[in-house]
């Protein structure tokens, strides 16, 4: 991203300037080999953890960086979409995993994690998903019992769409410890390798993102010491409801960032390419295309940035941010099938970069919550 914004400052921009040497020089040359491994190599976390990319919310104690500014955050998001390297899932800890260990972990719990995760030597993941259950949280089945001597909960269950969980060192589980109370009767769980019962399946074979390990997590009998609780017992539900607001303003940070950057790729590309005598940019369907890419792309950017700014003085309420997270998302979506349209043949060749856009780009408007689902939430915000 090379346009200084009024929502940053200098502090910003230098810190943007860091992360895209770090990802040019320690991710970028190595994605196409994660690409085709299905994994990233555990080192590009440490190396992150040492240039200070992880954990920026947590207690500079434990090695973060002592702020919750977002815009740092956002700033990360948007080098690394700009780069297409979604593999190595940096923005999924700052933004999705470690609000939950900042806002709800004991000390003691900050004693034992906090440093590995910050430093990149301990990789998080947190499983919502099950095969019967997605965008309704409420309908998990996975199940958290106290055993009769209350130093251990039993863990069973299932979860799927795990990002991270193959490299996860520490899983945070999404379990019912009381089955009849509802949404009241949801808590967190840290589930840690090694665990008795703990089991990953295959590694997803997914359309896109394919540097990304997604995985099958199973828990049979899993004794999880209640030392391991993260937050109240039953407190889950609210947690999870608490961090989702945040989860998918950084998806439309993400979403806006691929739309300005296909936008980039179509016009350089659409200048280069000549058909009938003369560069495709010339014939007047281009432009308006390209024009009504701009438009919309520069519509986004401007929402997303106001629901930043709205986010850092504590006003992103969670039906906002679902217009944020619906209408970028499927603005990206259909941004990068133009893109690909204007590349003509070359767009469906993988080794162009449109073309992995489009494969990387179509999840967008699935994960974090399906488009339906946050145009429900809006709508019952109207009173519908």
């Amino acid at each position: 991203m090379s346009s200084r914004r009024a929502l940053f400052d200098d502090e910003h921009e230098a810190f943007r300037d860091a992360v895209g040497t770090f990802l040019d020089k320690e991710v970028v040359p190595h994605h196409e080999q994660w690409e085709a491994d299905g994994i990233v190599d555990r080192a590009v976390w440490v190396k992150a953890g040492a240039q200070g990319l992880l954990g920026m919310q947590l207690d500079e104690e434990y090695g973060g960086g002592g702020n919750d500014d977002f815009r740092f955050n956002a700033a990360l998001n948007e080098e690394m979409t700009s780069r297409g390297v979604y593999g190595a899932a940096f923005t999924l800890f700052n933004d999705m995993i470690a609000p939950y260990f900042a806002a709800q972990a004991t000390p003691e719990q900050c004693q034992r994690w906090l440093p590995g995760l910050t430093s990149g030597e301990l990789i998080a993941a947190i499983a919502m998903t099950e095969p019967e259950a997605g965008s309704d949280l409420q309908g998990i089945r996975t199940t958290a019992i106290a055993d009769p001597d209350g130093d251990h909960y039993v863990l069973n269950g299932q979860k799927t769409f795990i990002s991270n969980g193959i490299l996860a060192d520490l899983v945070i589980v999404v379990a019912r410890t009381d089955p009849d109370a509802g949404s009241q009767g949801i808590s967190l769980l840290v589930v840690e390798r090694g665990m008795p019962g703990f089991e990953r399946g295959r590694n997803l074979d997914k359309i896109g993102q394919h540097a990304q390990d997604t995985a099958e997590l199973f828990f049979d009998n899993v004794l999880v010491p209640r030392a391991n609780l993260l937050g109240a017992e039953g407190s889950g539900f609210i947690q999870l409801m608490t961090n989702l607001s945040q989860e998918r303003l950084s998806m439309a940070v993400s979403a806006a960032a691929a739309c300005e950057t296909v936008l980039e790729t179509s016009v350089a590309y659409t200048k280069d390419r000549k058909a009938f005598g003369r560069p495709i940019s010339k014939f007047q369907h281009t432009r308006f295309v390209l024009a009504e890419m701009a438009t919309e792309t520069h519509i986004a950017r401007v929402f997303v940035d106001d629901c930043i700014a709205r986010h850092l003085r504590g006003e992103l309420d969670a039906a906002t941010a679902s217009m944020a997270k619906w209408w970028t998302t499927e603005l990206q979506k259909k941004t990068v099938d133009q893109g690909v349209q204007l590349h003509g043949g070359y767009g469906y060749m993988r080794e162009y970069p449109i073309a992995r856009a489009y494969l990387d780009s179509r999840v967008q408007t699935i994960y974090g919550g399906t488009t339906e689902i946050q145009k429900e939430i809006i709508g019952r915000s109207l009173g519908l």
